[in-house]
């Protein structure tokens, strides 16, 4: 429903509806105090208009409701902080440790490589000696862990009610992995890994988009997410191996 009101993509992601809300919160007190001071430069206008004020007074104000307003301000803002989004903040931090699907996204101009690792669970070693057409990933075949990985350009898909965390980087200038209907934006930065975690609700095909200029292309590096049941995304991972 708030998603609706405020224009925002579908909710697909368990997180979505915490972080909209936190973002009607913050709508709703910037158009208060849009009303309020609209209000207040009217009033302004017609108190201090030349016919009634000929003479400039710059005693300041005398009363104290301003003050209190700052203070009433102030103390909503730190509700908003304190209530909604440092809570919000400290629950998507830290990526949770068991249970979850790893998956390595690169960007580099203008495409995100996706790499899974086998059912061992484990990443073979990647070279940047290796990239190559036929190996965007630079993955060492002949490592103890390759033989089972998968990779795949711009087609991620994931298995709906499990959590994934996404970890990222980039080959040559700074990308941001941006998923809007998950609620998702982080930025992949040369030299790092950056994990970046949500759980997928909801079945369909949502747009993963670079939300970082990266460069003349940056327009078309677009990837897809598919969600889809756990048995499809495990006969898919099977049949791309």
């Amino acid at each position: 429903m708030m998603a609706r009101w405020l224009g925002l993509p579908v909710q697909a992601s368990a997180q979505a509806a915490d972080l909209d809300r936190i973002t009607v919160l913050v709508h709703a007190l910037m158009a208060v105090l849009f009303v309020g001071w609209g209000i207040y430069f009217v009033y302004v206008l017609v108190r201090f208009r030349r016919g009634r004020q000929p003479a400039a007074d710059h005693g300041g104000a005398r009363a104290h409701w301003s003050t209190w307003t700052e203070v009433g301000v102030a103390v909503i803002e730190l509700l908003l902080l304190g209530a909604f989004s440092i809570p919000a903040w400290a629950s998507r931090v830290h990526p949770p440790e068991a249970g979850a699907l790893v998956v390595r996204v690169t960007g580099q101009q203008f495409n995100w490589t996706i790499h899974y690792p086998g059912p061992d669970g484990e990443f073979g070693r990647v070279d940047a000696a290796l990239l190559g057409p036929d190996n965007p990933a630079g993955l060492d075949h002949a490592s103890p862990h390759a033989a089972d990985d998968v990779v795949t350009i711009n087609d991620m898909h994931l298995p709906i009610g499990r959590a994934v965390v996404v970890q990222l980087a980039a080959r040559d200038v700074i990308h941001s992995f941006g998923v809007p209907a998950m609620r998702v934006k982080q930025d992949a930065i040369p030299g790092m890994l950056t994990p970046v975690w949500f759980t997928p609700s909801l079945e369909g095909t949502f747009d993963i988009a670079c939300s970082q200029l990266c460069g003349l292309g940056h327009y078309r590096m677009r990837g897809v997410i598919t969600v889809e049941p756990l048995e499809k995304f495990t006969a898919w991972l099977a049949s791309q191996r």
